[in-house]
């Protein structure tokens, strides 16, 4: 994980720290760091981490700060065997303290702990930024060929051509609610810098169903309106959700018979009633942190869910979705975990066919992003940011954070959306995340996503050569050219979709 980052530096020496005859599972090498640390920097943690033949089951092993009273978490793993594991985090710190201690600490008391090449520094990110622009060019862009046909007299004039992007066709997307559609400014912004939504509570299932057999879809069918009108297209979030406390109370109650027919009338009624409307479906939200349903149904019941779905939707492509998996501090969330989940899912005849990385993400570093990306792309499954927001009460950090997530997650191969879980102040789930004050003005989180979106449109300008042609490389979406000869003005329009070959468009003057 750290590799890109720390660039030319020694190998492993082979040699580590061990903390042996451990009493306590706070144990563990440590070290003052305090006239180290810069304010507002980001670090990277990185080291590797084993655990000895004591053990009795897996050993949570983490990479722990005291900064003054507080305990800041640097990333953490499970290690479950002999093996050396690799640990990836990242921290910052924002006020100025009198003591930093790194520690590293977690396995049970008697449980031996190794320790090899931990390392912090601060991350480059102007460096990887610079190698994101050219990952991006490749990932996001195709050579064009506009091919000019017509007469001689007006083609043979070096008539002058400008290409310009009206519309990238990559998903970026926005949480939105019911309340917020009714203000005039937000839908603006919205609907300006948007294509692309999902509902932040319409459509779950303790909203659409409060009490039993008491509907309410009237929200959830103003949503998809309001979207239908402006061009939007809509996820589905979410169908189930695995979490206990996210259970409405009725739910809870039921036996298990009545609540295998509950689950049967839900996805009936849900898919039955917005067949072909929602373009994803979120299908039991957050499985790594919860098993309200397979605690209750028995371990088949997720893959049920994703097989009743698809016969009663078939159009609707039908996704896992859960959080901390792109960032290294969270045992239960591992890339390699969702992995083992979503294969076993689909062992059992699930066809899941997305995987959603929510990307709550506090301090992100690039690589440990990156590489989680990696590694769920093994599976060719296209992966979507469906929940994005960084928090800092500092608008230039929080947008500089913004900008490290929405340039990784774009120049990756594997990621084909990404969703935003809100954008204005008064309707953000985590404070301090909005790129919209209350009063309509766009603070820096906000400019840095729009300077994004406007770097990520192509425009090219020149004259025919004396192939009749004009090429250009240019990212996908929809474009308009304008041709000036000496007799006439010509317009017309094209897209540029994926594709390795360049794209040829024919143009008859």
């Amino acid at each position: 994980m750290a590799k890109d980052s720390l660039g030319p530096h020694e190998p492993l020496s082979g040699r580590y720290i061990l903390a042996t005859n451990r009493t306590q599972t706070w144990m563990g090498p440590a070290q003052t760091i305090t006239d180290k640390l810069e304010l507002h920097l980001t670090y990277q943690v990185s080291a590797w981490v084993r655990v000895g033949s004591q053990r009795n089951g897996p050993q949570n092993i983490n990479v722990a700060l005291g900064v003054d009273t507080q305990w800041v978490n640097g990333g953490q793993v499970e290690a479950d065997d002999e093996r050396w594991y690799e640990i990836g985090g990242s921290f910052r710190i924002e006020k100025k303290p009198s003591k930093v201690m790194v520690y590293v600490q977690g396995p049970s008391a008697g449980v031996d702990l190794m320790v090899a090449g931990l390392q912090i520094f601060p991350v480059d990110r102007k460096k990887r930024f610079k190698h994101l622009k050219n990952q991006t060019d490749k990932v996001r862009k195709r050579d064009v060929v506009l091919k000019f046909s017509g007469s001689d007299a007006d083609i043979s004039s070096k008539a002058s051509v400008k290409v310009k992007q009206t519309q990238n066709s990559f998903p970026f997307g926005s949480c939105i609610s019911r309340l917020n559609i009714d203000n005039e400014d937000y839908v603006n912004f919205f609907v300006k810098n948007f294509n692309w939504a999902v509902f932040g509570n319409e459509l779950k299932w303790y909203w659409t169903e409060p009490q039993q057999g008491n509907f309410n879809y009237t929200d959830a069918d103003e949503l998809l309106d309001f979207c239908k009108k402006n061009g939007v297209e809509a996820r589905g979030h979410c169908i189930f959700w695995e979490v206990d406390g996210a259970v409405q109370s009725w739910v809870q109650s039921l036996n298990k018979n009545d609540l295998s027919t509950a689950v049967q009338n839900r996805l009936n009624g849900l898919l039955t009633r917005y067949k072909g409307k929602f373009r994803h479906y979120d299908v039991n939200n957050e499985m790594l942190h919860g098993s309200f349903y397979q605690d209750r149904l028995g371990k088949d019941i997720r893959a049920y869910m994703f097989k009743t779905a698809n016969q009663v939707d078939p159009s609707a492509t039908l996704f896992v979705n859960d959080y901390h998996v792109e960032d290294g501090t969270d045992t239960r969330a591992s890339p390699e975990m969702y992995i083992e989940q979503i294969l076993g899912l689909q062992d059992q005849g699930a066809p899941v066919g997305g995987i959603g990385t929510q990307g709550h993400i506090d301090n992100p570093v690039g690589p440990i992003v990156c590489s989680a990306l990696d590694k769920l792309g093994t599976l060719g499954l296209p992966v979507w940011f469906t929940e994005l927001d960084v928090s800092s009460d500092n608008e230039y950090i929080r947008a500089d954070d913004l900008e490290v997530m929405l340039r990784e997650a774009y120049a990756h191969p594997a990621v084909e959306g990404i969703v935003l879980w809100g954008f204005w102040e008064l309707f953000m789930s985590r404070d301090n995340s909005h790129l919209v004050n209350a009063e309509g003005d766009v603070n820096e989180a906000g400019k840095r996503y729009l300077a994004l979106k406007q770097e990520w449109l192509s425009h090219a300008h020149g004259r025919i050569d004396d192939q009749k042609e004009f090429k250009f490389r240019g990212f996908h979406g929809t474009y308009t050219v304008e041709i000036t000869t000496r007799t006439k003005n010509f317009s017309q329009n094209f897209t540029v979709d994926k594709g390795d070959p360049p794209l040829v468009v024919n143009i008859k003057l």
